[in-house]
């Protein structure tokens, strides 16, 4: 039996929830709880089709998934184009824990989630969502037509 301890929990905000793009290939049969969450942050829609996060202060709504083994960072890190080693501002996102919170504001853990910096979403154009929540069908209706 594994060690609560060796449990790694990563806040999901956009392609990597339940039912997009990316979760089958890098979630689906490694994740042995997923609860619907958030955490504090702003949240943008990008015209490249995935969203981003920056630090925050509105509710970004997510999902708190949770992996028996904490190698699922190295290709999470991967997916999300970052590297410890690596000068910040190379990284697409940069990954830091945050505090993770149900729906009825309860603190449920601690988890790792990815970032990215203002000036990044600046330069990728994206457009703030004021619903806080981000689905690969929808786009919160966002079109990035003529900007």
């Amino acid at each position: 039996m594994k060690s609560e301890s060796l449990t790694c929990n990563v806040f999901v905000y956009g392609t990597l929830k339940p039912g997009e793009a990316n979760f089958a290939a890098y979630c689906q049969g490694k994740v042995i709880a997923q609860t619907p969450a958030y955490t504090w942050g702003n949240l943008y829609a990008l015209p490249v089709g995935y969203p981003a996060m920056t630090e925050g202060n509105s509710k970004v709504q997510g999902m708190l998934l949770s992996f028996n083994d904490p190698q699922i960072l190295h290709s999470l890190d991967r997916l999300e184009g970052y590297q410890s080693q690596r000068a910040a501002e190379l990284n697409e996102y940069y990954r830091a824990f945050v505090m993770v919170y149900s729906f009825g504001d309860r603190f449920i853990n601690q988890a790792w989630a990815y970032y990215m910096t203002l000036a990044q979403v600046k330069q990728y154009r994206g457009i703030k969502l004021t619903a806080n929540s981000w689905t690969g069908k929808l786009h919160d209706g966002v079109s990035f037509r003529n900007n």
